[in-house]
């Protein structure tokens, strides 16, 4: 499930990334990460597939599940997948990205779509 640990340390580096770049993303998936876990957000690939266009950039603010099928590439990052899902997203030759890296490409979080 969510380490609190691990939490605490995205909740900081999203904290620093809107205190560097000044960007609104950074602050609301901060205020996400914050929430406790059970109002933290579920979302099968069959979502993902609904709501986003091929080369979207997209934030799960908690786990991508694996149910359903992808038909178009995406930039992921979410806080956690399941087994199912990671392959599924690997497989069909989707990027998952992590936080970090996230916060490099695309500091500003222009064109970058929280899901969920």
């Amino acid at each position: 499930m969510f380490n609190d640990t691990l939490i605490d340390n995205t909740i900081w580096t999203l904290r620093k990334a809107f205190k560097n770049n000044k960007a609104q993303i950074w602050k609301a998936l901060e205020k996400e990460f914050s929430k406790s876990r059970s109002n933290r957000r579920r979302v099968n690939i069959q979502k993902l597939n609904k709501v986003t266009n091929n080369g979207d950039i997209v934030i799960v603010p908690g786990k991508i599940l694996g149910n359903g099928t992808l038909g178009h590439k995406l930039t992921v990052y979410a806080y956690s997948f399941s087994e199912t899902a990671l392959n599924k997203l690997n497989s069909s030759g989707n990027e998952v990205i992590s936080l970090q890296s996230l916060i490099s490409k695309y500091p500003d979080g222009k064109g970058v779509k929280i899901i969920g």
